[in-house]
C-alpha cells in the first residue's frame, strides 16, 4: 500500500523552472515545487473542468492569462 506523502519527480525544461524561481522570490511561496503544486491543485480542483469541455478550455484560458501576466510565459 502506498502511502499519500509519497512523491515523484516531475521534469520540466530548465528555462521555466528558472523563470518559475525568479517569480517564487517575490510570491511568498518557498519552492518552485511548491508554487507548481499550488497551480497543479487549483487546475485540477475544478470538477466542471471534467464535466464540461467548454468550462476546461475557459479554465485552461483562464490559467494561460494568469500565468502570462505573473511573466510564467
Amino acid at each position: 500500500m502506498k502511502k499519500e506523502s509519497e512523491k515523484v519527480t516531475l521534469k520540466i525544461p530548465r528555462p521555466l523552472y528558472e523563470k518559475l524561481s525568479r517569480i517564487v522570490g517575490k510570491s511568498g511561496f518557498n519552492s518552485v515545487t511548491e508554487f507548481v503544486v499550488y497551480i497543479l491543485r487549483d487546475l485540477v480542483s475544478s470538477r466542471r473542468m471534467i464535466k464540461e469541455p467548454s468550462t476546461l478550455e475557459n479554465q485552461i484560458e483562464r490559467i494561460r492569462r494568469r500565468l502570462k501576466s505573473l511573466d510564467y510565459l
